[in-house]
């Protein structure tokens, strides 16, 4: 093996990690490891490596169904609501304790099954799952309902009020991009609300949820509260989307698959909360520091391979510092080169699959057909694993597919502006709405764009930064709802009037 090949070699697994990995595949239904009722699995790739280390159970409908009565009966006997709401913030803190407790080895499975340097896993994805455990778990003693006087009815004739209660099973279909955390992001406010659940990880990602499931039964939940089955999501998925006995759905993908989810769960008007694709804009106006910014906008892109829904893939600089800003991003791609995801030094890893490989370097070349120039990268690692180099492409039009379309890589388009108005408008031409940043020293433009750019979040001289009590979700086609926040914890809900004549 040459050297330059050498440095895509992939680290060696420890112990713990082996042993999550030679786990027998099963669902944990009811606090308990069940069986498959079929035979087929899925395989389990390292995307550093490009080679199987593990299986998982492939759930049939027969799985589906049984992991939803579980949930179907803990909710209907109160086992779970109709605690004292302490009770479920306490064993809510003991999970999110767990979760940091087996940081470092969450944080490898993390970085074997989805391909994130583990460096990053342990610093961002553990530490900010057991953050939304931590903070959602407030809200089950914080939730209530309202005193309201009626309008048309004498003072003191009638008692009205309105109760805000748990809606019953909820269905979490999460992504592979952020395995645990996204799981976290969707169990936890179903729990504070008083739900039960029945959760499907993405089939690339599986691991964390499986281990996490250990770590339910650990802290003491009921059984039937937390429920974790692995399949495909256009079988499993698909089977609790249509489930007469599912009450919610919340899913986060693609913005194709939601409007599937979405159309499905009407037969039954499931409730649904959907986080779904987005194009981000990242508009750099002349007065910033250049450097900075550069770097700011390059993490915005390379960060978590670009494999980010808000990922900054959309850059407008201003003319003036177009060639320099450039610059600084190109010359960041050297920082995020990928590496294998267990080697210490890695800042950015693989794609997670070969599948999502071929999709990135598919749009790279359309890009280059379609007239756009590489400013930096466009092309691939000589390597086994699913490795793309950082890639800033410039000369592009607005109606070329890597300007429109969600790549979800670590590719960035880069295009000129001269004024607010101009930039707005191409910020805003885009079937998405999900996450916006914007780099400058002046307020006035600062707050002028916020308000301009059509987008659930808006970054002021930084991007990505998600915090647990503030609502995420966007606008337009990246989704329905919000999650985090108190938001997030009341899409988990129904609200009751109660109208009593004195």
């Amino acid at each position: 093996m040459n050297e330059m090949s050498n440095i895509y070699k992939q680290f060696s697994y420890s112990e713990k990690a082996q042993k999550a990995l030679d786990r027998k595949p099963a669902h944990f239904i009811n606090n308990e490891w069940v069986s498959p009722s079929g035979d087929e699995t899925i395989a389990v790739v390292d995307p550093s490596s490009g080679q199987e280390v593990s299986q998982i159970s492939e759930a049939t409908k027969a799985d589906v169904d049984r992991a939803v009565a579980a949930a179907r009966a803990a909710f209907d006997d109160g086992r779970w609501s109709d605690l004292p709401p302490i009770a479920r913030e306490t064993m809510m803190h003991k999970l999110a304790d767990l979760i940091s407790q087996n940081a470092d080895e969450l944080a490898e499975l993390e970085a074997i099954d989805n391909g994130k340097p583990k460096g990053m896993a342990g610093a961002v994805d553990i530490p900010a799952s057991a953050g939304m455990m931590h903070y959602m778990a407030g809200w089950a003693t914080k939730l209530g309902g309202d005193m309201i006087e009626p309008m048309a009815m004498p003072r003191g004739t009638v008692h009205s009020y309105v109760r805000r209660e748990p809606v019953g099973v909820a269905a979490q279909i999460v992504p592979w991009n952020f395995p645990l955390l996204m799981a976290v992001l969707k169990v936890a406010p179903a729990l504070a609300a008083g739900c039960t659940l029945i959760l499907k990880p993405a089939e690339q990602t599986s691991l964390t949820a499986l281990r996490m499931a250990d770590l339910v039964a650990e802290a003491g939940f009921p059984p039937g509260v937390i429920n974790i089955i692995t399949g495909y999501g256009h079988t499993a998925g698909d089977a609790l989307v249509k489930h007469p006995d599912v009450d919610k759905v919340a899913f986060t993908g693609s913005t194709e698959v939601g409007k599937i989810i979405n159309k499905n769960a009407t037969d039954t008007l499931k409730r649904v909360t959907l986080e779904l694709g987005g194009k981000s804009p990242v508009v750099v106006m002349p007065d910033v520091d250049v450097a900075s910014a550069g770097a700011g906008c390059a993490g915005a892109i390379f960060f978590n391979s670009g494999q980010v829904c808000v990922a900054g893939s959309r850059l407008f600089a201003h003319s003036s510092i177009f060639d320099k800003v450039i610059e600084g991003v190109a010359g960041a791609a050297d920082f995020w080169s990928p590496r294998p995801s267990l080697d210490p030094e890695a800042h950015m890893g693989p794609l997670v699959s070969d599948e999502q490989f071929n999709r990135v370097m598919g749009y790279i070349e359309a890009g280059k057909k379609a007239g756009a120039s590489v400013a930096v990268g466009g092309d691939a690692p000589s390597a086994d694993g699913y490795y793309v180099n950082p890639t800033v492409l410039v000369d592009v039009k607005p109606d070329m597919s890597v300007v429109q379309e969600e790549i979800f890589g670590p590719v960035v388009v880069a295009q000129r502006f001269d004024d607010i108005d101009e930039v707005a408008k191409a910020a805003n031409d885009t079937c998405y709405g999900l996450g916006a940043g914007i780099w400058t020293k002046d307020v006035t433009a600062m707050h002028r764009l916020a308000a301009k750019i059509k987008a659930g979040t808006v970054w002021g001289n930084c991007h990505g930064v998600i915090d647990p009590a503030l609502p995420f979700g966007g606008f337009k086609q990246s989704g329905l709802g919000r999650e985090q926040a108190r938001q997030g914890v009341e899409a988990y809900t129904e609200l009751k009037s109660v109208i009593i004549q004195l």
